[in-house]
């Protein structure tokens, strides 16, 4: 017959913290809030130490002290503690606290919670706590899900919950759900190792044996599993319950046990095989077949082992391995302890110490430093299950992706989910640090974490877009078209300057800066600089804003009327010739009208025999409107008056053939808007004054 013991049994290290709490604290006034472990032995011997098990919180009184065990407590109960001044040890596993923390903080942005884990369970009561009991509890992939069709949902797992039931339960959810969906892998990864592991056990065995409370829930999926892979499986509150005939025939026996189930209870019902294997002549001894299962265990890399002190040196300990006649010695640096003294542990001979196999070859080596390190890893690893970020530094890469380590585990970015889009060359990311979030977590042969640094920077991204889109729609409601707002000079452009209004971009578009018109940005307006500024386009279509500087600047023929009057003399330059006259600009923006009339005492054809563009001038206003922004100027009032010569008889007929028109017939004409309005002559101005007289 050979016997197999699976590696990952006994108590969890949640559970084995509580059990130690509750068998070392002192027992007055120490009350325990539920059974510490569904395992009737291990509560009978804290019961008498005195603790007492109350199953309501009310129970308690107040100035006691309570032990929280590993399936935690509602959150309102901390409140109380501390309004009823009741001393709490707390117990919870920190796995079972971070399923809290994240039914706490996904609650408390709305989402609906759905727990995956039994109704009745202590641990899925307290979970119920932390979002106010209004969490769907479902045990099955045919629950009714309908209730959350229209929710944002985030989904947590009972951390000893069915790895199997949850994924086919959040593939349900997923297919219903029509708004979005976020599940967080919260079952203990020491339950899926320990679940992994008695299915591959079940499916070699003739027989398995599964040890544990039959009110424990982790055991009792553990037999479950079983069930599914092996035709032959026995189910032991204790070893009590042992009956070595219901095995006698079969080769190969496997044997499981809960996370409540503590490691004695397994010896026992390998010692009762060995007592009953030998009253029917067993070719070989059960202690043999429990040594050879220890040896065997003991010898993986990364199994915790419970030694014996046995002796006490100056450079360590010597223990002896259960099942063991030969003592192996315990490096004083792979103790946990600050300093190391002999003398320290002279008084613990006898005492266990659990140690970690930490390598195989050449020799045996045991740490129990290590033991506090994974410990801390658990809490790493538990982080990462639930979908936090973590970092890692990319040690290599090969054709699929780039590799590092967390802890005990390596990881694995797959060349995709490095970042959006494709990378050719991977190895310009060895040596540097990611930031990564688990896809998944491999423990069959070896553990590794498969991660992506894609999800993070995308989820950046769209948060950043999301944001930007948020603050341009908060933007666009507020502005209207006319509207004067403050803006920051950030750039100038040959076409003009985007300034920053409320921290978007708009245009000033350079024709918009002056009224007399710019060629650089910065004749008007100093970069880095705050303005006031017009709203004069709102395109909310293509996310585009046209201001405008100078439509809040006076313009030139605004303050014309207090600077310019009728017979002033200006000086200008001449800056157009038109065949009636010259422009003159008087300044930057006003430019006045010399009619060819009123250039020259002279008659002349055309203004361009006299002026040029560019010409300086000194000339007198004649006329000044500045409401149709209009001034004549006359450069001839400046000039000496020349005597005038009598005018010439005109011949008979002339006016029929149309001569033309003498030089002492100027005209004095007004302008609008480039046309001419001919006027009366000067001749008959000259004969009507005449005749006056």
């Amino acid at each position: 017959m050979q016997v197999y013991v699976a590696k990952n049994s006994g108590f969890c290290r949640g559970v084995k913290n509580a059990v130690d709490t509750a068998l070392s604290v002192p027992a007055e006034n120490t009350y325990i809030l539920g059974e510490i472990i569904h395992n009737a032995e291990v509560v009978k011997s804290i019961a008498d130490r005195g603790l007492k098990v109350v199953e309501n919180f009310s129970e308690i009184p107040d100035g006691a002290t309570v032990i929280f065990r590993s399936h935690g407590v509602p959150l309102s109960y901390y409140a109380e503690c501390e309004k009823r001044n009741i001393k709490i040890i707390d117990c919870t596993c920190k796995f079972v606290n971070n399923t809290q923390k994240i039914v706490r903080d996904e609650y408390a942005k709305g989402n609906f919670i759905v727990i995956c884990g039994e109704p009745t369970h202590p641990e899925v009561i307290s979970l119920q706590g932390w979002c106010e009991n209004s969490a769907l509890v479902v045990n099955s992939e045919d629950c009714n899900f309908w209730q959350i069709r229209e929710k944002n949902v985030s989904i947590v797992a009972q951390t000893t919950f069915s790895v199997e039931k949850f994924e086919k339960i959040i593939k349900n959810i997923g297919k219903l759900c029509e708004k979005s969906v976020a599940v967080f892998k919260t079952i203990c990864y020491t339950t899926v190792d320990r679940q992994l592991e008695a299915k591959q056990l079940a499916s070699v065995c003739d027989a398995m044996i599964v040890i544990g409370g039959l009110n424990s829930s982790n055991t009792n999926k553990l037999y479950d599993i079983c069930r599914e892979s092996c035709a032959n499986v026995i189910r032991l509150a204790d070893a009590d319950k042992f009956d070595y005939d219901k095995i006698r025939n079969f080769n190969k026996i496997g044997i499981v046990s809960g996370a409540s189930t503590p490691n004695a209870q397994t010896r026992e019902v390998l010692l009762k095989m060995e007592e009953k294997s030998t009253e029917v002549n067993a070719t070989s001894s059960m202690a043999d077949v429990v040594a050879k299962i220890d040896s065997e265990s003991k010898f993986r890399k990364g199994q915790i082992v419970t030694a014996t002190i046995s002796e006490a040196t100056e450079d360590g300990l010597q223990i002896l391995l259960p099942y063991s006649k030969k003592e192996i010695p315990l490096s004083k640096d792979e103790l946990d302890c600050e300093e190391y003294k002999s003398e320290d542990y002279a008084s613990k001979i006898g005492e266990p110490i659990d140690l970690m196999v930490v390598e195989l070859k050449p020799s045996l080596k045991l740490s129990q430093k290590m033991i506090k390190l994974l410990e801390q890893e658990e809490q790493v690893i538990a982080d990462i299950e639930a979908g936090n970020e973590f970092q890692t530094v990319c040690t290599g890469f090969n054709k699929g992706g780039l590799v590092g380590q967390v802890g005990t585990y390596s990881v694995f970015v797959p060349a995709k989910e490095i970042r959006p889009g494709f990378v050719q060359d991977l190895s310009k990311y060895v040596g540097k640090n990611l930031r990564l979030r688990m896809i998944e977590i491999k423990r069959e042969r070896r553990t590794e974490i498969i991660a992506s640094q894609r999800v993070i920077i995308q989820e950046e991204r769209d948060a950043k877009a999301a944001a930007k889109a948020a603050k341009e729609a908060e933007f666009f409601d507020a502005i209207s078209e006319g509207d004067i707002v403050e803006g920051k000079v950030e750039r100038a452009t040959n076409f003009g300057a985007f300034v920053s209004v409320g921290g978007f971009d708009c245009l000033a578009h350079i024709s918009d800066l002056s009224w007399t018109g710019v060629k650089e940005v910065t004749d008007v307006l100093e970069l880095g600089k705050t303005y006031q500024f017009k709203i004069l386009k709102i395109d909310r279509e293509n996310k585009k804003v046209s201001i405008g500087y100078k439509q809040l600047q006076p313009q030139p023929w605004d303050l014309a009327a207090d600077k310019y009057h009728v017979g002033e003399v200006i000086k200008g330059k001449v800056v157009r010739i038109v065949p009636f006259g010259a422009f003159v600009e008087v300044e930057k923006g006003i430019d006045g009208l010399v009619h060819v009339s009123q250039i020259s005492h002279e008659r002349i054809e055309t203004p361009a025999t006299v002026l040029n563009v560019g010409d300086e001038v000194e000339a007198k206003i004649m006329a000044f409107d500045v409401e149709a922004k209009k001034m004549n100027l006359s450069i001839k009032a400046l000039l000496p008056e020349q005597e005038r010569r009598p005018r010439a008889e005109r011949a008979e007929g002339e006016e029929k053939r149309g001569r033309a028109p003498r030089k002492d017939d100027g005209e004095l004409s007004s302008w609008s808007d480039g046309s001419i309005s001919v006027g009366t002559s000067i001749g008959d101005l000259l004969n009507k004054a005449e005749k006056k007289d």
